[in-house]
């Protein structure tokens, strides 16, 4: 029975080489797998899913006027999952054609995303995934400056913590660090201390 779900994590969680791992596995048995990410992301330039331990693969970019549906629906080939990487930066619009997807083309949705921003606020990408998916999954991974789990994302800019600002803002380590809420709130950059240097 195909779902929508969601698997959303601190900034380091392993989301994006989590993906690639679940295109590979269905692809390992000829089970053909359509792969997007958000038009937003050009780290790597646009259309492209990448791992921070090198991986890297071509995906259809989501533009904010895409519908995702007909894009799957036009396809030639029968499609054995959706997957969607940055699903924060959908819309829901974007969401509701995920969920139409599975409801109506009977095809597995996979969309791993960020849940909170860095002032710890929903992304509507998000809150809509949180609401419409069948499964819901944390990813787990630790804080930047302790060893407790991370559930926020700290933004830094010329070693400060921001708080304030554009939602989005696309960056790596060099902008975001993952954090639990005691290091969000107080930050060891603030005290000029560096990760390892606890």
């Amino acid at each position: 029975m195909a779902q929508l779900f969601f698997r959303y994590g601190a900034m380091n969680s392993g989301k994006s080489i989590e993906i690639l791992k679940v295109a590979h596995n269905y692809e390992e048995q000829e089970k053909p797998v359509v792969l997007f990410t958000s038009a937003l992301d050009d780290r790597d330039g646009v259309g492209y899913i990448s791992s921070r331990i090198g991986l890297k693969r071509k995906a259809i970019p989501v533009t904010e006027e895409m519908d995702i549906f007909s894009v799957v629906q036009d396809m030639d080939k029968s499609i054995a999952c959706v997957l969607i990487d940055e699903a924060q930066f959908l819309n829901k619009q974007h969401v509701r054609q995920l969920a139409k997807i599975v409801d109506d083309l009977k095809i597995p949705v996979m969309a791993f995303g960020l849940k909170n921003d860095f002032r710890n606020e929903l992304f509507e990408g998000s809150q809509e995934l949180l609401l419409l998916a069948d499964k819901i999954e944390e990813m787990k991974t630790i804080c930047w400056f302790c060893h407790k789990k991370a559930i926020m994302n700290l933004r830094v800019h010329e070693g400060k913590a921001i708080y304030t600002g554009e939602q989005i803002a696309i960056g790596g380590n060099e902008s975001y660090y993952p954090v639990c809420r005691k290091h969000y709130h107080d930050p060891l950059i603030n005290r000029d201390q560096e990760r390892g240097k606890k």
